[in-house]
Order: C-alpha cells, then structure tokens, then sequence
C-alpha cells in the first residue's frame, strides 16, 4: 500500500464525512420546515460579514480552545472529562470569591491571582473523578456526570447566598448573580466597539503550552503511553494511575482557566448560565481538532462561528438557535464513525483492491 493511497483514502473519508454530516443536518432541518440553503449560510456566512461578528466569533473559541486542550489532556492519557461544565462552574467561584476577597489588589497582581484561583478550584474538582478512576475504577463518565449537577448546585447556593449582588436584595428582585466585580480584574478589550479581550492571547499560549507538555516533555510521553496502552505502560513502569489523576486535574483546570476568563473578559460577574454549555461543547472541539492543539484552534473558530451563526438563524430565517446542538451532536456521531473507519486497515485494504480492479489498465498487474 503506497503513502499516495493512504493520503488520498484519508482525504477522501474526511470529504465524505463532511458531506454526510451535512447530509444529516439538512434532513432535519427539512423535518423542521426550514430552508437548508439559507439557514447554512447564515450560519457559516454571516457572522463573517462584519467586525462585530468575527469579533464574537473570537469571544466564543476563547473558552472552547481552553477547555478543548484539557480535554485533549484526559483524553490523550486514557480518561474521557465529560466534567468540564462542572469544573468551569468550580472555576468561576473561586474567581468570584478572589475578586471579591481583594478588590483592590494591583490589576498586575488580581489578573494572574483570580485566573490561578481559577485553575485550582476546576483541579480540586477534577482530582475527584481522577482518583476515583485511578484507585477504585469508578468509571469517569458517571462520576463526572454526576459531579456535574452537585457543581451546578453549588454554582447557584452561592449566587443566591453568599455571593448574591447586595443591590439584588435591596431591589428585592433576586437574581442570582454577584456584584460587578473590581474593574481591577477586567481583562482588556483591545478593539474599539466590540467585546473581543486579550484573553484569546492567553488562549493561544496555553495551546503551546499544551503542545510542548504532551509532545515535547517525559511527562507528557508518560501520559500519551499510559492512554495508549495501560498495560504496555505498567510494563515500562510508569505509575498509569498518578497520571491518569495528574491528567485529569490538568483537564480541571483548563476548565477553571476558562471559566476565569471568561468572567474576567466578558460578564464581569458570576451569573447563572455562564458557562453557556462550553464544557459539552469543549469535548466536541477537541475531538474535531484532532485532539491536538494545532487541529484545536481551528476548530473552536469553527465552532464559535457555529454557536454565534446559529443565534442568528432565529432571527433571519426563523429557525431555533439550539439547532446548534443537534449540529454537534450530529458531528460527534461523524466524528466517532470516521475514527473508526481510518483506524480499520482491513477496510482500507479492501478500498485499495477494489480501487485498483477498477482503474488497472488491460493486461496490467495488481500491485499491493
């Protein structure tokens, strides 16, 4: 089997799967009653028209790249974070309560401060399921899960109790959500008129980060070994289930990191519906990113332009801005399915043969 073959057998799953998720898309859009043409290019078209929309594009792939490269983390060293929207959720008090602790902190001393708080309260969150997976075997999926709602819950005492706006209860309306937080802690806008911050720099430096760690450092060979092959790794004597733990609170605070950011850059406060389904979304990025960092950046452009575009459909071409969802889950679904093909090479021996019994030329030879 020739290098030509296999680039060009890739290349043509990867456009067939393409075509098939948006095969799928348009089928249940025409279920809906909605105009498939249209409501695509409003999708993919339209936020690009303007500074404004690539400038919220760019405000959504700061918190999707983030938490994408902690999933890759997990991911890449054998444990599956489906808790990442618990773990922002954890990330987003301990900001809170910093910001609120020290409001008169130095902007050059509150930033780094809030935004470390960050990381270590998505890590404490996420060294539960990793050492329940690594000591018990609890399966990370159910503990993550799980772990998720007991966040939520947390996320909502403290906004509707300790950490309510004082102005809140005055007024006498209630609505859970701290006070504006120091402007000390805002992240800056680098463009006039729109909301996009400098912590997409901060987006891209942990992509490299992330990059250096799993490809270019002992640790991270350990991890990418134990995630490859558990028993393989005990062999070589690594200690699979320390990193297995280490991996998921890196994956914590990721999420952490976001959830920082994104109180820091955008909101200002902790509101409820903050974390705006990120963390689901963050597994949805990383998967289509290849599972690293240099596939992650594109695809979280692609996903924030997807989540931005699909807010737009209610209102151009009538068609529910949560069809976004079922775009992801369709991707998922693709995603999953074309992994399984490419890494079928009985399959994609079968391809090649009948490939060559269809353009060989009479009298000429079959080569494999």
């Amino acid at each position: 089997m020739t290098n030509k073959f296999k680039t060009g057998y890739t290349i043509g799953v990867i456009v067939l799967a393409i075509l098939a998720a948006m095969l799928l898309g348009a089928v249940i859009l025409l279920a809906i009653g909605a105009d498939v043409m249209k409501t695509y290019l409003v999708i993919l078209t339209e936020p690009l028209k303007n500074k404004i929309g690539v400038t919220e594009v760019l405000l959504r792939m700061v918190p999707l790249t983030i938490i994408a490269l902690g999933i890759t983390v997990a991911y890449r060293s054998g444990i599956i974070n489906i808790g990442a929207e618990g773990q922002m959720a954890i990330g987003i008090l301990a900001t809170t309560a910093i910001a609120l602790l020290f409001p008169n902190l130095p902007r050059a001393v509150l930033i780094p401060f809030a935004i470390l708080a960050g990381a270590v309260g998505g890590a404490a969150w996420g060294f539960i399921p990793g050492a329940l997976k690594a000591k018990l075997q609890v399966s990370e999926l159910l503990s993550t899960v799980m772990l998720n709602y007991i966040a939520a819950q947390l996320y909502t005492f403290f906004l509707r109790g300790p950490m309510l706006d004082p102005a809140e209860m005055t007024m006498g309306s209630g609505t859970p959500q701290s006070m504006r937080l120091t402007r000390n802690l805002d992240l800056t806008r680098f463009i006039k008129g729109t909301r996009i911050h400098s912590g997409i720099f901060i987006a891209i430096a942990l992509a490299l980060i992330i990059f250096l760690l799993l490809w270019k450092t002992s640790y991270g060979y350990k991890m990418r070994a134990a995630g490859a092959s558990e028993r393989a790794a005990r062999y070589g004597g690594i200690n699979v289930p320390k990193y297995l733990i280490i991996a998921m609170m890196i994956s914590g605070a990721f999420a952490g990191i976001a959830g920082a950011i994104e109180i820091a850059g955008v909101h200002r406060r902790a509101i409820e519906g903050v974390t705006g389904g990120y963390g689901f979304s963050g597994i949805v990025v990383a998967l289509f990113g290849g599972l690293h960092p240099a596939g992650i950046l594109p695809a979280a452009f692609f996903f924030g332009l997807l989540i931005y575009g699909a807010d737009m459909t209610q209102r151009l071409v009538g068609v529910p801005a949560n069809m976004v969802q079922v775009l992801q889950g369709i991707i998922i679904l693709v995603i999953v399915s074309t992994k399984m093909i490419l890494a079928n090479p009985y399959l994609m021996q079968r391809v090649e043969a009948r490939w060559h019994a269809v353009t060989k030329r009479p009298g000429q030879e079959v080569q494999s």
